[in-house]
């Protein structure tokens, strides 16, 4: 048994409070608002030790550093979205179903995985704001014809 630290009692936390799956940097800046001077070494020694003792689950996604969320969360079935703007990942809560049904026949489906890729809600936002601002910026004015007559 592996005794408990501030530092270790602080990732934890970031973990459990993000409510999503968080990478070993997002821990670190979360959890040194906490603990000052901790360093990204300690993070990950501390994150082995916290799946070893089957605290904190490991989300893995095809191509990306594997991230980090609590395992009550990774207790129940649930997918993932990640956002193609800043990166961050996100519990999807619905699932397709079963989907046993898609596999070739014959063939048995013990598992499944779903990732969806997109703009999260903040990006979005953010993506709107800009397209705003530029198309305010680049649209004429409204045309007004002061002429009568037809030049034709």
């Amino acid at each position: 048994m592996e005794r408990t630290t501030r530092q270790k009692t602080a990732i934890q936390a970031a973990i459990e409070s993000a409510q999503r799956p968080l990478s070993a940097q997002e821990i670190l800046e979360q959890a040194s608002l906490q603990v000052t001077q901790l360093g990204i070494a300690t993070v990950y020694r501390n994150l082995k030790s916290l799946v070893l003792e089957e605290k904190v689950h490991v989300v893995t996604l095809p191509g990306e550093n594997p991230r980090y969320e609590s395992n009550t969360a990774a207790n129940h079935h649930h997918h993932h979205f990640q956002c193609t703007t800043c990166q961050r990942v996100f519990d999807v809560h619905d699932c397709p179903g079963d989907l046993k049904r898609m596999a070739p026949q014959g063939f048995v489906v013990e598992r499944h995985e779903l990732t969806l890729y997109g703009r999260c809600a903040d990006c979005n936002a953010a993506e709107g704001a800009t397209a705003s601002a530029a198309a305010a910026k680049v649209s004429p004015a409204p045309h007004t014809c002061a002429s009568q007559h037809d030049p034709a």
